[in-house]
This record gives structure tokens, sequence and C-alpha cells, in this order.
């Protein structure tokens, strides 16, 4: 691992000059008559006119709101609404015609709305497949509010959301929850459906919301479910067309909905919700890099209509930024990543390999200069107690055996070892205290220390890691899966691994961050308890998990 500033420096320079020839391409994209023929230069006013007809939503038949509705990335005084007009779900367009509709939508204090405090109408345009956000200021902070929509006779279910304290709000707790990787053909979401019953300020998924894999007409391991699947799933999502669908599929299990409905989510996506183990515009198979940024065009922009996010992070052509900053008053800063969009390739080919001096040049990252910086900025500036980083693969080393001959992933940020040390070392020159690091990705449940080298036992403990397992995707899994007890022995910062579905719950205080592990016995089996494997405490000033 290279440490000096002349290599951080030649480092930094190297990863400008591969921008810039990554730009080059993004040009080439935009010029080309193919970007044109995607339509990915749509540019609406999000809430303004657009070149579509209007029709009439009282003409709508059938229930316009079959993928239910949606909040997200609360902030003080503001939250985003979303949903989605598709009467038939596994049509293009969602069965309805090339035209806008307007939808109403009304926020209030209470679940009956006796007390609104918010109203008003927005176009459901088919530019953006009928997908509506609603950016909602003015409201009180840190309350629970309650929003609905009308198109035409139909009424959306009900959904219940909340702002975010103000930024120099004292707190005495915050409760959010992490969650990620949901493979619809690996088996039900049934870890969502307690989820919603949790008491929660906010959920963070962390990536792979959907897979582009193949999905059977049975739905794959969801052998107990009475649906025949269109012949259109059975292949994998490539075209805007293919990722719509697939997202329709998704957020059509009454599961999903119930936990939108429930909490406010703040996402941030991984590789699959274009390709699997993609890495900036190199994708995971021998294709062009001009011909995958079309793909990830497509895939970037269908994210953004099935997401409740804000106009912000609306794509252009390839590229969106998705990175952003939230606050939960002083209690905690969430600086939420993307280590997909522009990271360097992975070392060695990708997979778990020997490292060496091709995955520890200095030059590789995982967030790109411009990111980091942000990231690194932001924390000098920070006065919250605990600063959050939810973010997508594995932060801290996983040797993958005891012995000297060890192997490391390539996708994770082992494989990126010099920006892991970028990024320890900006928080480290921040002068923070308490970061926590919130994972997804892997599809276990790992509870880490940071260590300031992970070789040294001894060395100084810079924060902690949840690593939260898959909502579905491994299909059951095990408590203790074949390599447990080798990770625990390799790892000595390791302090908990469990191979088990569900999810994290993680409660902040002035004083403590709690993490408890939540798991649901089976998911190739509907209805299945949830139970919590394990709990652990870190303390605010002393890092370092410790059992509940």
């Amino acid at each position: 691992m290279h440490s000096s500033d002349s290599s951080s420096a030649s480092g930094h320079t190297a990863e400008l000059r591969a921008a810039a020839s990554r730009l080059d391409r993004r040009r080439f994209l935009t010029t080309t008559g193919a970007a044109a023929a995607l339509a990915f230069t749509v540019n609406i006013p999000l809430g303004g006119a657009a070149s579509a007809a209007e029709a009439s939503a009282s003409k709508i038949t059938d229930n316009p709101f079959t993928l239910g509705v949606a909040s997200g990335d609360p902030l003080p005084g503001s939250v985003l609404l979303w949903t989605r007009l598709a009467p038939r779900l596994f049509e293009s367009g969602g069965g309805l015609p090339s035209a806008r509709f307007t939808v109403h939508w009304e926020l209030a204090r209470d679940e009956r709305f006796t007390r609104v405090a918010r109203r008003g109408t927005v176009n459901a345009h088919p530019e953006f497949n009928h997908a509506v956000h609603v950016e909602v200021g003015g409201l009180d902070t840190d309350r629970v509010y309650y929003y609905r929509f009308r198109a035409g006779q139909w009424v959306s279910p009900v959904g219940r959301t909340r702002t975010a304290p103000a930024k120099s709000a004292r707190l005495t707790e915050m409760r959010l929850a992490a969650v990620s990787c949901q493979a619809y053909h690996d088996g039900y979401f049934t870890a969502y459906r307690h989820l919603a019953d949790e008491d929660l300020d906010a959920v963070f998924h962390l990536g792979d919301y959907l897979y582009e894999y193949a999905v059977t007409a049975t739905g794959g391991a969801r052998a107990y479910q009475d649906i025949r699947l269109p012949a259109q799933f059975n292949r994998e999502t490539l075209t805007l067309d293919d990722y719509r669908l697939r997202y329709a599929l998704y957020k059509s299990d009454p599961d999903l909905m119930a936990a939108h409905a429930a909490h406010p989510f703040i996402v941030t996506w991984d590789d699959h919700e274009t390709e699997n183990n993609y890495a900036d515009d190199t994708p995971e198979n021998d294709v062009p890099p001009e011909e995958f940024l079309l793909r990830r065009a497509a895939a970037y922009r269908a994210y953004w209509e099935n997401q409740p996010l804000r106009g912000r992070q609306l794509p252009h052509g390839p590229d969106a930024q998705l990175y952003r900053r939230l606050h939960f008053g002083r209690l905690a800063q969430f600086d939420v990543l993307d280590t997909r969009q522009y990271r360097s390739d992975q070392a060695y080919g990708d997979g778990w390999q020997t490292p060496g001096p091709e995955s520890e040049d200095p030059s590789r990252t995982m967030t790109g200069a411009t990111q980091e910086r942000w990231l690194t900025d932001g924390w000098r500036a920070s006065r919250a107690t605990w600063n959050v980083l939810p973010q997508q693969v594995t932060f801290s080393q996983r040797k993958d055996r005891t012995t000297a001959d060890y192997k490391l992933s390539m996708d994770s940020w082992d494989g990126y070892p010099a920006s892991r040390k970028r990024v320890l070392d900006g928080w480290q020159a921040a002068g923070r205290d308490n970061l926590l690091v919130l994972t997804g990705d892997v599809h276990v449940h790992f509870g880490m220390d940071i260590k300031q080298d992970f070789d040294d036992p001894a060395s100084k403990t810079l924060g902690t890691e949840v690593v939260t397992t898959s909502i579905s995707s491994g299909k059951d899994g095990v408590d203790r899966p074949g390599n447990w007890d080798t990770y625990m022995r390799a790892n000595p910062h390791l302090k908990f691994y469990n191979g088990r579905r569900g999810y994290a719950v993680v409660t902040l205080s002035p004083d403590t961050a709690r993490a408890d592990f939540r798991t649901v016995s089976a998911v190739t089996t509907p209805g299945a308890p949830v139970a919590t494997a394990a709990s652990f405490v870190t303390e605010a000033g002393d890092p370092g998990l410790t059992p509940a």
C-alpha cells in the first residue's frame, strides 16, 4: 500500500487523465444517433410543460396505483413523494397512452386527512413513464406526515413519512434500518413486511434494488405464488423498456410496497441496477464502452423514475450525481456514496485475487477524486455526533484464509486499498469522532471494527462498519456459512458474521450506536418470522463493537 504524498499526488494526476478519457467517451455517446433515438436528452421541467398531449385521468378505467407510494430524502421541513401510474403492470407504458395526466396529491398531519398541510397537482409525463416526484417544502421539522395521490376516480394507498429535524436540533435518538440486495427470483421479500412494522425514522437502501438477470414464468424460487409472468422477464435487462418493466415487477411486491409506505427511503445504487460488477464505463463483459454507456443511461433513467429521488438526481444521459449529504439534527450526518459510477476497473480481472502492485496502485479510486474531496470536506465541516457513511461494498478488509497466500475481493474496497487509505486519512485529518459505515452487497451480516492498519490487530480502531445481509439474494442462507470459522480467525476485526436474510436496525443516541442484526428463517417460503440474531454497541468517542 502506497502512502507517500508524492504517490498520492501522482495517483490523483493519473485519475484526472482517466476521467478526461471517460468524458471523451461520454461526449461520443451524446453525439451519436443511437443516443438521440433513445431520447435520453429529454429535459422536461419537473411539473412543467411537455410535448405530449394532455389526457383526462377520468378516462383511466383500471387502478393506476398498482406500484403503491413512496417517500424519500427527508430534509428539515421538506420531503419527496413518489408514485407511478401503471394500471397494467407488465405492459410497456403501464398500459397508458403516450399522454400526460394530472395527478392530485395531499399531505396531512393525520392519517384520516382531516388536517391537510399541503396539497397540489403534478403532471405524470409519458417521457418519465408516468412517474411523479413531488418535492414538498414549507413543512414542520421533525414531524410525521401522511400522504396520498389521486388520478381521476382512483385514490392511492396512504403513505407515512417524516421530515428531518432542524440541522441544529439536539436529539436523544434516531432509529434507522439498512437494507440491500433483493433478488426477486431468489425468494419472497418477507423481511420488508417486518421492516414495515419497525419504529424507524428512515430506511437506507444500499444497492441492488433489482437484478438484471432473467426471471422465469414462475418467479424463480417463488414457487408458492400463483402467477405466470410474461416471457419478457425471462431475459436479461438491456433496454430502457426492459429496466422499466423489471422495476414494475419488483415494486409490485406487496411487502416492498408496505415498507415504502411506512418509512421514507434514502437510496443509492450498486451494480445490479445496471449490470453485475461494472466499473464506471467498463462493463462486465467484452462490450465497447460506448455501447455499455447506452445501457447505463437506460438503467440510470429507469432507476430515477422508480425511486423517491429529488430532481437534482435526474440523470443526464449515462451520468447522474447520486452521492449527497443529509442531516438528522446534530445527532447524525449522512454522506451517501456512489461507488460504481466513478471507480477504476477491478484489478486482476475482478473476483477474489492475491493483492499486488495492480490492486495497490495509488492512482486507483473507488469514488473518483471529486466525490472523495466532497466526502472529506464534509467531514471537516461536520458538527454531528455520528458521521454515517451509507455505501455499497465492504469497506473493511476480508481475508479469505488464515495463511499468507490469502486472497481479497477486487470488487470491494480491498481491491482499492489506496483509495480506502485516502478516505481514512481524510477522516483522521478532519478530527471528527464516531465514524459508522453502512454497507450492503455481500448477502450476509457483518459487524466489523475499522482499523488504521488491518494487518495489525493492535492498531488504532477508527470506526465501525455494519454490513447488512440481503433481503432475498442468496435464498434462505444459514446462520453460520461454511467459511464462518475461517473468516472469524483470519479477520480479528470481524466481530459478527451471520448468513441469513434480513436487515439491520441502527439506533443512534448521543452516547452510543446500537446495531441489531435482524434475520428471517426463510425466504423461499412466505411468511417466515423475524428474530434478532445479535446486538452490538459502539460508544461515542470509543470506536469498536462490543456485544449489547
